[in-house]
């Protein structure tokens, strides 16, 4: 703008001092005529001289759109988006859980998607503050799962959870959660409620369930079994083809089991009984529960790898221990726990450790197993947060007092709303890590 009118300036400047010159094929000769070349050198210079001056506009106009490019990013991005070297040095999945009086963000009468034998409110438990606490790494803060970040992360992909009632949980918290922003719709392709596929049409995100305790092929051989719990064989070395030929399609698959694995089982591999757990079957030797646990997840893990156009990532969602205290879940055991545990109060051992090992121990195999075919497997570390949350399970509050139900004190899945929560929580940043690894890669 400055140069503009400095050159208009200068343009009627000479046209009032030679406002008596014609052309040269004009009628009237000027009295003091001065050639064309000289004039244009003459602007030339000034043009020149002029320049200069006029760069700090020019940079000033850049810098106020740079600045203010800056602070719409800004605005934008919030604390939530941190820089990716403080991400990655954060272990998220240990710390403490602190109170948050602002929880929950949804209650059992505004989402439909809650269980029944998760809605621990409508079936009159007494307390609610087990409701109301996050999850405090150690080193870092861990936002609050963002729903509308969520959605435009995984906008136009899909997700399956692969496992057992507690993964089921995890989808329905989720369901949840999201409902601040839009409800799913069902497209399931079957009224089986093991099943089951919900879309967001907003953002042509889908969510699907895949009924699999066992993770592999397994049989009900006895519906009661040695414990009254059904006794099931397990084909070791054999895929579920139930969800195995469907998770092909899906962006991300989160993998999950463990609490199945205490009842009753009779090994087979290549066709053949090669041990049990707790079968009570004569000649058949019990290899404990751990070793059909590490198998299950090797050969889960093998389908997975072995997926001709399977370009998606797999969260593999560490086991969550239960809490039953005074007695085992079917021999008078309960949990009355109102609020969580610190880190210093308990510790992972016995049997919960042990099954935490062999998923570290097959997760790694199969990581480097599908780094070879380019696939990428992420590691949900939910153990230690839910070992100290005693307090979140429906315990009595998920039934009727007269019902009859195999379950009666729940100390297994997790009310809603409750700590289960938390999993979506994880899930995001671990999503956000991922976009800013692919970014930076």
């Amino acid at each position: 703008m400055v140069l503009s009118s400095s050159l208009l300036s200068l343009s009627r400047l000479f046209q009032m001092k030679f406002k008596d010159i014609e052309l040269p094929h004009g009628h009237t000769t000027p009295k003091h005529m001065i050639p064309r070349v000289t004039l244009l050198a003459i602007l030339a210079i000034l043009i020149f001289a002029i320049t200069p001056v006029s760069y700090p506009f020019f940079s000033y106009s850049s810098l106020w759109k740079i600045n203010k490019y800056n602070k719409h990013q800004s605005s934008h991005d919030g604390k939530e988006n941190l820089p990716s070297a403080y991400v990655e040095k954060c272990d998220i999945f240990s710390g403490e859980w602190v109170p948050n009086p602002k929880a929950p963000y949804y209650t059992n009468t505004t989402c439909w998607a809650i269980h029944e034998h998760q809605n621990c409110m409508k079936y009159g438990r007494p307390d609610s503050e087990f409701m109301k606490w996050r999850w405090k790494p150690n080193d870092c803060e861990l936002p609050i799962f963002n729903p509308f970040q969520f959605l435009q992360i995984v906008k136009g992909k899909s997700m399956a959870f692969v496992g057992d009632s507690v993964g089921r949980n995890q989808m329905q918290s989720m369901i949840c959660l999201l409902s601040r922003v839009e409800w799913p719709i069902d497209v399931s392709s079957t009224n089986d409620e093991y099943f089951k596929r919900w879309k967001y049409p907003s953002y042509n995100f889908t969510m699907a369930t895949f009924w699999t305790p066992h993770l592999i092929r397994t049989e009900m051989a006895d519906p009661h079994g040695p414990s009254n719990t059904g006794l099931f064989n397990l084909y070791l070395d054999e895929f579920d083809k139930k969800w195995t030929t469907q998770i092909e399609e899906f962006d991300y698959i989160i993998l999950d089991g463990g609490h199945w694995f205490f009842r009753p089982m009779v090994f087979y591999e290549r066709q053949k009984i090669v041990g049990c757990h707790f079968c009570l079957l004569k000649n058949v030797p019990d290899l404990t529960m751990f070793h059909g646990y590490r198998k299950a997840f090797r050969t889960a893990f093998k389908a997975i790898n072995s997926l001709e156009n399977f370009k998606g990532v797999t969260f593999l969602r560490t086991f969550a221990p239960s809490h039953f205290e005074n007695g085992i879940w079917n021999q008078g055991g309960n949990c009355v726990r109102t609020k969580p545990f610190r880190s210093s109060e308990t510790q992972l051992e016995g049997t919960n450790l042990e099954l935490y090992m062999i998923q570290l121990e097959e997760f790694k195999i199969a990581e480097k197993e599908g780094r070879k075919k380019g696939l990428k497997f992420k590691l949900l570390d939910t153990t230690q947060a839910m070992l100290l949350r005693p307090d979140g399970h429906p315990s009595r509050y998920g039934h009727w007092s007269h019902e009859n139900v195999t379950l009666y004190n729940d100390c297994v899945h997790w009310c809603l709303p409750g700590p289960i929560d938390t999993w979506s929580d994880f899930l995001l940043q671990m999503l956000k890590m991922e976009g800013i690894t692919s970014a930076t890669s």
